[in-house]
């Protein structure tokens, strides 16, 4: 049986983690189709070099949003490793559901 301890940390780099990424692919997707024609990554030139059409929404804001949603799963990920789960004893120790 699993615990269903959540504290305010797990809540915190959960919410955080799934908003970033949620915002990076989601929104930002729909707010590219919804802006007209879906476009791809890179600027479209045309035959003399002008740019014609561009992105909504900068490639490098969306990979960075998805970045900093994975750097708060490895942040959460090491506090986890670091600090020690306080079980329903009040101890650092596991519990016996834990150790099995």
């Amino acid at each position: 049986m699993q615990s269903n301890d959540v504290d305010l940390v797990d809540r915190l780099a959960m919410a955080l983690s799934a908003a970033l990424l949620l915002g990076g692919i989601v929104v930002a997707g729909l707010i590219e189709t919804l802006t007209g024609v879906p476009r791809g990554a890179a600027p479209v030139t045309n035959d003399a070099g002008e740019v014609i059409a561009t992105p909504t929404i900068d490639p490098n804001v969306r990979v960075a949003l998805v970045v900093g949603a994975i750097l708060v799963l490895l942040a959460y990920a090491l506090y986890r490793v670091a600090v020690p789960h306080v079980g329903a004893t009040g101890t650092g120790e596991a519990t016996t559901e834990a150790r099995a």
